[in-house]
């Protein structure tokens, strides 16, 4: 029997095994810890790799990537004695993978102790109120604390977020009181300051109608007086121009005996008027001397 092609087939098998044990693809943004007969050799990338057979394995697989972890809730108690139950959220990064190795057994579980007790630590020093104020500021003291404290460890701490601060329910209750109280202040006083203005708004309304009131009845007395001057001037170049042209037609050729003719009619049509008027007349003692009378109107519009 020939055993020569099953021995050949047997090593070929071992060494496909052996290869197939030995050869490792690493992922992007992963690290493999090698050891060699129980001792850190080396850290594989991202990329293809062979490792020594039976000497070399890998120890320690770590993802690169920025991790969330859940921060479980706990009870803390505020400075004034009152229990809240606080969780949150841990982001954290290997950046070093020997260390996140060796530097402690379980990173993970450490940092999210850690960040348990820098939270009750935190929370301690505010009072309850404040804890609903502060959350920016206590995310910032517990990335701190835990970046400072896992830095031996490999692990960098990006960011850390409180989700929920739960109080009693008694707590929640003199809160919602609180609250409510406080919107229905800000309503009062939103509608007294509404009130306020809508009444400085009215009386400023009113003084500035009361202003362009006067401000109207000021012009319109101005245009008014204006008007009656310019009447009055008008009415006065009238006169001028007709006792202008009365004067100059009593210069004229019978201009005298015209005027004493229109002052005498003038003269007996007033009496006339004053007779129809009246029931009681009284009549001048020189009536029946109407030349006297022309003569005399005649004489006082040749002096003008």
């Amino acid at each position: 029997m020939n055993i020569g092609p099953i021995i050949t087939a047997g090593i070929a098998v071992l060494v496909i095994i052996t290869l197939i044990n030995t050869a490792r693809i690493v992922p992007q943004k992963s690290a493999c810890i090698v050891e060699r007969l129980g001792k850190y050799s080396r850290t594989l990338n991202a990329g293809f790799h062979i490792l020594m057979p039976f000497l070399d394995r890998v120890a320690y697989k770590h993802s690169l990537k920025e991790v969330a972890v859940d921060v479980p809730p706990q009870i803390c108690i505020t400075r004034d004695n009152i229990a809240v139950e606080v969780d949150g959220v841990l982001y954290l990064q290997v950046v070093d993978p020997v260390k996140a190795s060796y530097g402690i057994e379980n990173f993970l579980f450490a940092s999210t102790q850690l960040s348990q007790t820098t939270m009750r630590s935190e929370i301690g020093k505010l009072e309850l109120d404040r804890t609903f104020e502060e959350r920016e500021a206590i995310n910032h003291s517990i990335i701190a604390a835990v970046d400072k404290a896992s830095d031996p460890w490999g692990v960098k701490i990006t960011r850390y977020e409180i989700k929920n601060i739960h109080p009693p329910e008694s707590v929640r209750e003199a809160l919602e009181k609180q609250m409510r109280a406080e919107r229905e202040k800000r309503a009062l006083i939103f509608e007294s300051e509404g009130q306020r203005q809508a009444r400085i708004n009215v009386a400023e309304g009113t003084k500035q109608e009361a202003i362009a009131n006067s401000e109207g009845e000021k012009m319109k007395r101005i245009n008014e007086a204006e008007g009656r001057a310019k009447e009055i001037e008008l009415v006065a170049i009238a006169t001028a121009e007709g006792i202008r042209r009365i004067a100059e037609a009593i210069e004229q050729p019978g201009g005298s005996d015209a005027v004493n003719l229109r002052v005498a009619e003038q003269y007996i049509g007033e009496f006339g008027k004053l007779a129809k008027e009246t029931t009681t007349l009284i009549i001048p003692s020189d009536l029946s001397d109407v030349g006297g009378v022309v003569a005399a109107a005649t004489r006082l519009i040749r002096k003008v």
